[in-house]
């Protein structure tokens, strides 16, 4: 049998670097059994050219017909500083082509020249987002977090564990990892442990609305930076206990504050919800008092420096829908999606904590900080593409069900209210809000003193009735709605 049957006749989508780096490795490394027939590219400038003695056979929108005039067997994508959208495009055409394709690994390894044929991995989900860009100034984070005592709220979570993993990174004095939940703050503790063994570290296993725990948090170990992740953000859940939304996300953010403040904290940085932009349910609508508070203190002066950064969903996060949708899709199905239009933003975990550090450190107090999500995805399509990334076909192997918007759901987000106008940073992906105090809660502290009572009675009807009161857009609960949510 010939050489050219034992191969495997390949197509480069990128004619750019790392498409130069794959395939010259190929070429190189022939007993991995690649060809390369030709690359794609948009540029203009390189139709109808060689690279490497390679043409470029076409742009990427004739990726199927050059698949079948070329007897391509796979694909590779190479193309890392392209959008979510381009992606997701390319990815939709090798699945209509039909044959199996990889995509390089993150940009990183492209800069520093580290791309091997043996790193050409499978495409993840995150990847349907686009390339992570996302660079920090290590010298100024060292500068502002070595020999510092950094607390982080919500350790255990998804974002709160990925913030303690990047602020390991940077030589602080002490870490203190503080959460409800004892497996996953131990979980983090010990990583940080393993892989960080001289950061002084504290597995702390108290609420934030503990008001006594708080304070003996804060007087003993003095907290200079604290990045407050701790929060209930399942919607339909909040819907179903909107006092627990209350006691959590309102009671405990005060209560963290006044802490700061009172012991003298350099800064605190908040971590918000697009949900909290014109909410309609409890969880937003909890948030967004959250951001009122933390506003209202900071115009108040104080010497720390308080700021709030919002940002849309984690991809991959516990509780978001793509470990949702991978396990449906493990369990043959149905995939069920809220409705046929839902759009959501999404962020990898350590974009959005990398950027959470960025705005965090650079502010000045009385922010509200929103990150560029970039464009809002159809989650219809996102399950299409888990469910062909799995071998499987939407429709005929997996069924996709709608099931309706639950009480509090959106069908679309949005990161900034239309009264508000942002302004760019030094970053081009961390906005800042321009006059965050317009348009806030008025009636603030009577407000929320009447919310907590509520909370504290158990009184989730009332709790509903009053957020509703405050905010126009939120959908009063009927009785139905309560026997959907379970409550």
């Amino acid at each position: 049998m010939g050489r050219d049957q034992n191969e495997s006749r390949t197509l480069i989508v990128g004619a750019g670097a790392a498409g130069r780096m794959v395939a010259g490795e190929m070429r190189l490394r022939p007993e991995h059994g690649y060809r390369v027939v030709g690359f794609l590219d948009d540029d203009p400038d390189k139709l109808g050219r060689k690279i490497l003695d390679i043409p470029v056979l076409g742009s990427i929108s004739d990726l199927v017909d050059t698949v079948k005039a070329h007897d391509v067997r796979d694909i590779v994508i190479a193309i890392p500083s392209a959008s979510g959208h381009t992606i997701r495009e390319v990815v939709r055409l090798c699945e209509a082509a039909g044959a199996s394709f990889k995509i390089v690994p993150g940009v990183w390894e492209i800069i520093l020249g580290d791309v091997t044929i043996n790193q050409l991995r499978e495409v993840r989900p995150e990847d349907l987002l686009g390339r992570e860009t996302v660079s920090l100034n290590s010298d100024e984070m060292t500068e502002d977090l070595r020999g510092k005592c950094v607390l982080i709220t919500g350790a255990g979570g998804s974002i709160g564990s990925e913030l303690a993993r990047q602020v390991a990174a940077f030589d602080p004095g002490k870490i203190l990892l503080m959460g409800r939940g004892e497996n996953s703050v131990y979980a983090i503790d010990q990583e940080i442990g393993q892989y960080y063994p001289d950061v002084e570290r504290h597995a702390i296993i108290t609420g934030i609305s503990d008001a006594r725990g708080v304070e003996s948090i804060f007087r003993e170990l003095r907290p200079e930076i604290v990045f407050h992740a701790a929060a209930h953000k399942h919607v339909h859940l909040m819907e179903a206990y909107p006092d627990e939304a209350i006691k959590n996300n309102v009671t405990g953010t005060k209560t963290l504050l006044d802490a700061a403040v009172r012991y003298g904290s350099e800064r605190l940085v908040m971590l918000s919800t697009d949900k909290a932009v014109r909410p309609q349910g409890a969880m937003g609508a909890s948030k967004r008092l959250a951001e009122s508070i933390l506003i209202d203190r900071a115009a108040r002066g104080c010497d720390t420096k308080l700021m709030a950064v919002r940002f849309g969903n984690v991809l991959a996060s516990r509780g978001s829908v793509v470990p949702l949708f991978r396990q449906q899709i493990r369990l043959g199905g149905p995939v069920t999606i809220t409705h046929p239009d839902v759009t959501r933003y999404f962020m990898t975990i350590r974009e959005a904590a990398m950027l959470v550090l960025e705005a965090g450190l650079s502010g000045h107090g009385g922010e509200i900080f929103v990150l560029d999500m970039g464009e809002p995805i159809r989650i219809a399509d996102l399950a299409a593409h888990l469910i062909r990334l799995s071998g499987l076909e939407p429709g005929t192997d997996i069924a996709i069900e709608f099931c309706g918007l639950r009480p509090g759901e959106k069908l679309h987000e949005e990161l900034w209210y239309s009264d508000e106008t942002l302004s760019r940073t030094s970053n081009d992906k961390v906005m800042v809000v321009q006059s965050p105090a317009a348009g806030l809660v008025t009636d603030l502290e009577e407000r929320v003193a009447r919310l907590e009572e509520l909370a504290r009675a158990c009184d989730r009807e009332q709790v509903h009735e009053e957020l509703a009161d405050i905010f126009p857009d939120m959908k009063h609960r009927t009785k139905h709605d309560e026997a959907d949510t379970g409550s």
